[in-house]
């Protein structure tokens, strides 16, 4: 929604990313949207257009630990979670943490791995927390993870199951710059590096006080009959065959909180519901073979259900 008053921090946040990519706030808004409401990123775009730059971006803003997985297949989920090793010296094993142990993780090309190391991804994006050798260790707060992946090669690769898609609180696809935009990509690459230049303008501290502050917006009852209707609307659709589940309802909400804070305000309005819905549930929808076949997208399914169903009016606040 343009020209809403952001957040002063968020803004400066948003705006030192903007030192790095062009042209893509929103994308990094929603971004944003995710690491405050405490959910994940599933960025699927082809290779080049600026994901990894983005997420390291995010991650120096906010003076965050940043750890990169790059998902191949024979990456296996030690190699994510960490190790015990036995020492000699001590007669103990001991841990050695893995690339999880970070703050900002970015998951590369995370289709290129077996399920079983992709699930070594969703005890922390769900708990919070790892288990190794049948220890329960909690991971740092802020915990977030962009994964990425390659929408054109999918010769060797396997594809998300739907339990981890569930995980991943917004879909996004980060598309080619305009060539104006482009142009100016060459002329900062021209002068350097500028992710370099990066510095952190809060710090982990003030983000994990920004995500407490989120669960005090507030969210009408009206807001959360429309976002029931929309998510039930997706579950007696003649072209879905598997609807959003309950997290996913929980999961528009919180995206929706995160997103009205973003824009200074303390409660959730409907366009925040409309806006965010087709980047929160289509991915968590499986289509009918007859709709794939008719070339209908879970999007456009989205898109009509919100068409069809009642804007709700909320009470002055």
């Amino acid at each position: 929604m343009q020209g809403e008053t952001m957040h002063p921090k968020l803004e400066k946040i948003v705006e030192n990313v903007e030192k790095v990519i062009v042209g893509k706030s929103e994308l990094v808004i929603l971004s944003l949207s995710a690491l405050l409401a405490g959910g994940h990123v599933l960025l699927e775009d082809v290779p080049g257009v600026g994901k990894t730059m983005m997420v390291k971006a995010l991650a120096k803003s906010v003076g965050a630990d940043f750890k990169r997985i790059q998902f191949t297949p024979d990456l296996l989920p030690s190699d994510v979670t960490g190790v015990s090793i036995y020492n000699p010296k001590t007669i103990e094993f001991e841990y050695r943490p893995g690339p999880i142990m970070a703050n900002i993780i970015l998951a590369d090309e995370i289709n290129r791995s077996s399920p079983k190391t992709q699930s070594a991804l969703l005890e922390g994006m769900e708990e919070g927390s790892v288990t190794i050798d049948g220890v329960t260790m909690p991971l740092e707060k802020p915990f977030f993870v962009m994964a990425t992946q390659n929408p054109v090669e999918y010769e060797g690769t396997y594809p998300l199951p739907e339990a981890q898609l569930d995980r991943f609180l917004l879909k996004l696809k980060m598309g080619y710059p305009s060539v104006t935009e482009e142009v100016e990509v060459l002329t900062r690459a021209e002068k350097g590096q500028p992710l370099d230049e990066l510095t952190s303008v809060i710090t982990k501290d003030e983000l994990t006080a920004l995500q407490e502050e989120i669960k005090q917006v507030y969210v009408d009852d009206t807001i959360k009959h429309y976002i029931v209707d929309i998510v039930n609307k997706t579950r007696n659709h003649d072209s879905v065959y598997l609807g959003v589940s309950p997290r996913g309802s929980v999961a528009l909400m919180k995206a929706s909180q995160a997103y009205a804070f973003i824009h200074a305000r303390d409660y959730v309005i409907p366009d925040d519901v409309q806006y965010l819905s087709v980047h929160v549930l289509p991915h968590r929808i499986i289509l009918t073979s007859e709709a794939r076949y008719e070339g209908k997208t879970a999007e456009q399914i989205i898109e009509d259900i919100l068409a069809e169903i009642p804007v709700p009016v909320v009470r002055s606040l």
